[in-house]
């Protein structure tokens, strides 16, 4: 149990990173929130945590390419959960070098940090994204690694030097790899989001291309599997999938929402949702056999389940959303 733990949630105020920061203040874990400095004062999607859950929370504003700040963030700390990163795909296209600089010197800093300061375990996360197009099914760990966007390449050297940590410094880390997570307080960045929110807004849902396939999977269920991999013996050094080890088209999960939402809005496809051909991944499929093997994890939450809850938590919160702006 984390209970008591001094723990660190880089990249807190981002989508699946707060629901972790709930589920761990709620576990009796003492919790830091490390989020990226603004102006506004503004904690990200922790605004959106129950108010008593919040108060529990020691929020710091800081930059993960800092160094400074983040050893500062990380002093007297048990355990990190690193899961501070640009993630968005398109703006990789826009931005790679600030993509690369965040993911691959930030993970440098958080680990060079729990080095020096001698952390107990730092989960690090990964991304289904590193495996690129899936050239076998179902995707396990040993699949090879391909950068197909600067995002993916980007993680893929957080992630070895990860390994290279474990290796060279006996640094107490654990990566964990979500496939495609969705739930509440995910941005429209997002497919689902993004189908679910024009859905219910209009009649029309302009996305990219139909045909790749990918695995999803709830938050609860990734945050639950992080809280697993913290926790769990003999996994120091290993990558861990964090998927449903099911498959389904984007299509064919837009018809799933509709038929949820009973509506029948026209799908459009624009060039600018597409992906470069090359760098698209046609197809996401995880074996989660290692997680339930090391971790004793595999999902509670089916996927029309889920989406009942984050269609519902989407519905409440559609102030939130520009359906008629595509968000990069």
């Amino acid at each position: 149990m984390l209970k008591g733990n001094q723990v660190l949630v880089t990249g807190a105020g981002g989508f699946i990173a707060s629901h972790l920061v709930e589920r761990l203040v709620t576990d009796g874990a003492t919790v830091r929130a490390f989020v990226r400095y603004n102006s506004r004062g503004d904690a990200g999607l922790l605004r959106m945590l129950p108010r008593e859950v919040f108060s529990e929370v020691t929020v710091i504003a800081g930059d993960l390419r800092d160094s400074e700040a983040v050893r500062a963030a990380m002093t007297d700390v048990d355990t990190v959960f690193h899961l501070g990163a640009l993630i968005a795909i398109p703006y990789s296209y826009l931005h790679p070098r600030e993509v690369v600089d965040t993911n691959v010197m930030g993970t440098l800093n958080v680990l060079m940090a729990a080095r020096d300061l001698g952390i107990q375990r730092v989960v690090h996360t990964s991304t289904s994204e590193v495996f690129g197009t899936a050239q076998y099914v179902p995707i396990d760990e040993d699949h090879p690694l391909q950068g197909q966007s600067p995002y993916s390449a980007s993680k893929i050297g957080a992630d070895k030097i990860a390994e290279s940590f474990y290796c060279a410094f006996d640094l107490p880390v654990v990566t964990v790899r979500p496939f495609n997570t969705y739930g509440p307080r995910q941005s429209a960045r997002a497919v689902i989001p993004t189908i679910i929110t024009q859905a219910l807004a209009r009649d029309e849902v302009h996305l990219g291309s139909l045909e790749p396939s990918r695995d999803f999977t709830f938050v609860l269920d990734t945050v639950d599997g992080f809280i697993r991999a913290a926790q769990a013996e003999n996994v120091l050094g290993e990558e861990i999938n964090l998927g449903n080890s099911a498959t389904i088209s984007i299509g064919d999960l837009c018809a799933k929402i509709f038929k949820i939402l009973g509506k029948s809005p026209r799908i459009v496809t624009e060039s600018q949702r597409m992906r470069p051909e090359k760098s698209e991944v046609l197809r996401l499929h995880a074996s989660n056999k290692k997680a339930k093997e090391k971790i004793g994890w595999e999902p509670q939450v089916s996927l029309d389940e889920g989406l009942r809850s984050t269609i519902e938590w989407i519905s409440e919160h559609l102030d939130l959303y520009k359906p008629d702006q595509y968000t990069v």
